[in-house]
């Protein structure tokens, strides 16, 4: 079959080889990420200018795409959709959600998808799941429903409701771009509301019905962190005995030359809980240790070292001191009969403790670091107890493993550490509802002028590029971003991938093989109806889109669309429109998209509750979305 489809089309030009082997090893370095995609992206654009002859990306063209209207108006984006973040609005009308629909599962959950997809198709979802993710878990606490059932619908619909106004997601703005300059149409701010509506009421409805009862319930509300960490047999307290050999010696000498995985949670000296940094302390007689180890590292401690079990640590550590109160906090880490007796004296400047627990967000700059590359514990003044991927716990070797987006860590931290957390885009505090930054008084400010942008661009007065800019400058005016807050704001790994890869559609027109590839496809099809074809390049765009980035698969996708349909007769904006709707749909796995990842660890998924839930989904949409293309925008 492949034999007689080579001598239908003929063998691809022999620049156009060279293409598709630069797509081949970025596909391969997109799947497995042995380095960041954004560097991957990078990669492909040395390659494209290094290749010129036979590629035919000049040098000039290949940097175009930093200069692209495509990616500065997703770089103003990420920072108009950060003035909305602080003004702490999605907040506000979560908590408002949390009070008036607690006694109904159903319409909590139906709220909850409202303010998701709704919000979604004005910011960028990043940022929206990112709110709605502690949001989410402060709502479980109050109706008893497991944050495993919501989670995952919250990121389905955040990406669904990206899908109704060109600046919903960065991939509608590439792919308008792209539209743009091999069409001579790209989309207007409203250009696909319309079916971007339909798409979200049929997520929302399977969500809400079928889709809900194939949800697992993975974290239980009831769990404390000891539970859903399965921390009980990894805590214990001992006592450093007045013959052992720590006395006198820090505990970080020790590990390190008795090279266990083991960390010091809390030291207690004469009753009083010692402030960090507790491991570079010298150990004396009679202190008492909380640390997190395994029993087996545990007896080796004890018996290397001359250390005994605490007489009062029946119980590693009480649950009622360690679960999260109504509020969201967690009281100091204090166990032991005598814990109440611990107090602080002038020359012990103790911080209280708690527990929080917080996601690695995608484009978090520890990514493929280890915690010990990292120095965690004295770089952030916290210990890490656990890591959940997923629904996996890990407790051992934790410091030797790379740090993966999604990544959700069980720590133990001052109050003052907690909020520095909180106010590094890297982490997402999961069980955080507030924020002490939130600017209230500036929500009116931060919506009027995400109208302004959007109505400035809908009417054609400015470019949707210039108005995005102009937004920029009143954020920062108005003080719903600060300077220093601009550059934090944007994903920079999206910035670079975006330029990295708009060469590579170029270079795929320019050397024929976007041309080669849809004459393949047209003789592959058979004669099927149009229709039936565009139904096709959805599915493929979605599904490749499930193990690559977003982006790439437009890029990719597109030139190819648009050769197909003009060699079939059919409308070759539609099939523009398929491939984008396609490729914000990455609902199969947890890696196709950055809000799967945001949720994985934090709902405990397991990767084939993605498939289970999604995969019918992805086929729903796939007949919804493609005859909606062909009832508003023809055939």
């Amino acid at each position: 079959m492949f034999a007689s489809l080579l001598q239908s089309v003929g063998t691809p030009p022999a620049d156009a080889l060279v293409v598709f082997a630069i797509i081949a090893v970025a596909l391969v370095f997109f799947l497995w990420e042995p380095v960041p995609i954004d560097v991957t992206a990078i990669g492909v654009l040395v390659a494209l200018i290094v290749l010129e002859p036979w590629t035919q990306i000049d040098p000039e063209t290949g940097i175009g795409g930093f200069a692209s209207p495509a990616t500065v108006t997703v770089l103003a984006m990420f920072i108009l959709s950060e003035g909305v973040r602080r003004s702490g609005l999605v907040n506000i009308i979560g908590a408002g959600i949390a009070d008036r629909f607690g006694d109904s599962p159903l319409k909590q959950l139906v709220a909850v998808l409202g303010l998701s997809g709704g919000s979604a198709g004005f910011v960028n979802n990043t940022p929206v799941v990112a709110i709605m993710i502690p949001m989410v878990n402060q709502i479980s606490n109050k109706t008893g429903i497991s944050p495993s059932k919501l989670l995952l619908p919250v990121s389905y619909v955040a990406m669904l409701g990206g899908m109704l106004t060109l600046i919903g997601t960065s991939t509608n703005i590439l792919a308008s771009d792209l539209s743009g300059r091999l069409l001579g149409q790209s989309f207007s701010m409203f250009e696909f509301t319309q079916l971007g509506v339909i798409v979200l009421l049929t997520g929302t409805v399977y969500l809400v019905t079928v889709g809900r009862h194939l949800i697992p319930e993975r974290i239980a509300v009831t769990d404390g962190f000891l539970d859903e960490f399965e921390m009980a047999e990894y805590l214990t307290e001992v006592i450093v005995e007045p013959e052992s050999g720590m006395v006198g010696n820090t505990a970080q000498e020790i590990l390190a030359e008795l090279d266990l995985d083991a960390d010091i949670v809390q030291l207690i000296r004469r009753k009083r809980a010692l402030s960090e940094p507790i491991d570079r302390r010298q150990l004396q007689a009679g202190d008492v240790m909380m640390l997190r180890a395994d029993q087996e590292t545990l007896f080796q401690l004890i018996e290397a070292e001359g250390l005994g079990l605490a007489p009062d640590a029946e119980e590693p550590i009480s649950e009622d001191q360690l679960d999260e109160t109504v509020d969201g906090t967690t009281p100091p880490i204090e166990t032991g009969s005598t814990a109440a007796e611990r107090t602080s004296e002038n020359d012990v400047d103790p911080e209280e403790q708690r527990l929080v627990e917080v996601v690695l967000s995608p484009e978090a700059s520890i990514i493929g670091k280890t915690l010990e590359t990292l120095s965690f514990r004295q770089r952030y003044d916290a210990t890490v107890l656990a890591i959940r991927r997923g629904g996996k716990v890990i407790h051992v070797r934790m410091d030797k493993r790379r740090l993966r987006p999604g990544d959700t860590l069980l720590i133990q931290a001052s109050e003052q550490t907690v909020t520095r957390f909180s106010n590094d885009r890297d982490f997402i505090l999961a069980r955080e509802l507030t924020r002490p930054d939130f600017r209230t008084e500036r929500i009116p400010v931060a919506l009027g002028i995400i109208a302004g942008v959007v109505a400035l661009a809908a009417l054609d007065i400015l470019p949707i590029v210039v108005s995005a800019l102009g937004g920029i400058v009143a954020t920062v005016l108005t003080g719903c971003v600060k300077p220093e807050e601009m550059y934090d704001a944007v994903d920079w790994s999206v910035v670079f991938l975006l330029a990295g890869l708009i060469p590579l559609g170029v270079a795929m027109e320019r050397t024929g093989g976007a041309a080669w590839l849809a004459d393949g496809i047209v003789a592959a099809s058979g004669g099927l109806h149009p229709v039936l074809v565009l139904g096709i390049f959805y599915l493929f765009t979605a599904l490749i889109t499930n193990v690559i980035s977003n982006n790439a698969s437009v890029v990719l996708m597109i030139p190819v669309a648009i050769d197909t349909a003009q060699a079939i007769g059919a409308e070759p904006f539609s099939f523009v429109l398929s491939v984008t709707f396609a490729a914000s749909t990455a609902l199969m796995t947890p890696i196709g998209y950055q809000t799967n990842l945001m949720v994985y660890g934090p709902g405990g998924y397991k990767f084939g509750d993605f498939v289970r839930v999604g995969a019918p989904l992805q086929l729903i949409l796939t007949v919804v979305t493609t005859l909606g293309i062909v009832f508003f925008f023809g055939i």
